[in-house]
């Protein structure tokens, strides 16, 4: 049986025991805010920090950020009044010292002018790369109106489809699909990785153009074309007469014809129309054929397909999307298929019959 609690005894309060206790609370608090007040001067800013290791040489240091006004970037007649910035783009399987003296000529201000290369990862393309790189070192050590703004040298991340560039291998019907596909890749590499925010104008420039007159860039550009194309030739001796002579080099710069519509009309999707060669006619006007000895140098022409040789580009053109197709695009390819794109984009190309250009002849 439970025993009943007795009556509850209430022991009395201790003071001192308080007391001792709110001192030792007030101590605490004093303790705590002193050291966290006097854990650092009052003049000191920030305590040191251990600095972060070095970042790896590849990625480097960021770089600022920059604005560029693009209204400010001008595209007009008067390039050089403008100072107006040009990039040169040259995809190149064989060096020709040639091509780099007729480059070194331009009489357009090398402080405007960046230069972009690409070139194969093959024995032929190393080769070409090394002798390339000499020929940029020595003239950018070189007289200050000679050095060039800029240079940019890039190697192809793919193989190109034909073991030989001899002329003769190039130009055969059964490579030229294949071929000018690999062209369209290292060219818009080439242009998507190069073209500036402050870029005017950009010149597709083929690295066996030889010989052009001097005020090339600035001559194509007073027509104020979006595309514009001179008439490519090539020198020679003539077997017959042991005499210099020329001879029509580019047949890609041309006026459409309803022959080749017809024939396009007929193809499968994957084929592609070529000019040029006996086994397609398509009676296409050719601007090569259209020279005049005695014609107006700056005679003007409307064309529907263009050559790559010497090609001078509003930037404007590549910035809406006109590309080099590396595929079929309503059956052209390449170059042809560039200007059907612009055309598409509501740019229109020119060409120059009676201002020539000159191509190596192996």
């Amino acid at each position: 049986m439970a025993r009943p609690l007795g009556p509850v005894r209430l022991r009395r309060t201790n003071y001192v025991t308080l007391c001792i206790g709110a001192i030792l609370c007030l101590f605490i608090i004093y303790f705590l805010s002193h050291t966290g007040s006097s854990s650092q001067p009052a003049n000191a800013t920030r305590p040191p920090t251990r600095k972060p290791a070095a970042k790896s040489s590849l990625i480097g240091e960021r770089p600022p950020v920059r604005r560029f006004n693009l209204n400010n970037v001008t595209i007009t007649p008067d390039p050089i009044g403008n100072r107006e910035a040009v990039l040169i783009l040259t995809p190149m399987a064989r060096f020709y010292q040639e091509y780099w003296d007729n480059l070194l000529k331009l009489q357009y201000p090398h402080d405007l002018i960046t230069l972009g290369f690409i070139l194969p990862k093959t024995k032929e393309g190393n080769t070409a790369t090394t002798a390339l790189q000499a020929q940029i070192t020595k003239t950018q050590k070189g007289p200050a109106k000679d050095r060039f703004r800029g240079v940019i040298i890039e190697r192809q991340d793919f193989d190109p489809p034909l073991s030989s560039q001899d002329e003769s291998e190039r130009h055969k019907m059964e490579n030229q699909k294949a071929r000018r596909a690999s062209m369209s890749r290292a060219r818009n590499s080439l242009l998507f990785t190069t073209l500036g925010a402050d870029t005017s104008w950009v010149l597709w420039l083929d690295s066996d153009i030889i010989e052009t007159p001097p005020t090339l860039i600035q001559d194509l550009a007073a027509h104020d074309k979006p595309i514009i194309v001179p008439n490519c030739y090539q020198r020679y001796i003539d077997p017959g007469t042991g005499k210099p002579a020329e001879r029509p080099y580019d047949f890609n710069s041309w006026q459409d014809s309803l022959i080749a519509q017809e024939i396009a009309s007929k193809m499968s999707p994957d084929d592609i129309i070529l000019e040029g060669y006996s086994e397609m006619a398509t009676y296409r006007a050719l601007m090569t054929y259209m020279y005049e000895a005695t014609g107006e140098r700056n005679m003007e022409v409307d064309l529907d397909g263009v050559g790559g040789t010497a090609l001078l580009v509003k930037a404007d053109v590549h910035r809406d999307g006109a590309m080099f197709p590396p595929f079929p695009f309503y059956h052209l390819i390449e170059t042809e298929g560039f200007a059907k794109m612009a055309r598409r984009l509501g740019w229109h190309a020119t060409g120059l019959p009676n201002y020539k250009v000159y191509h190596y002849n192996e």
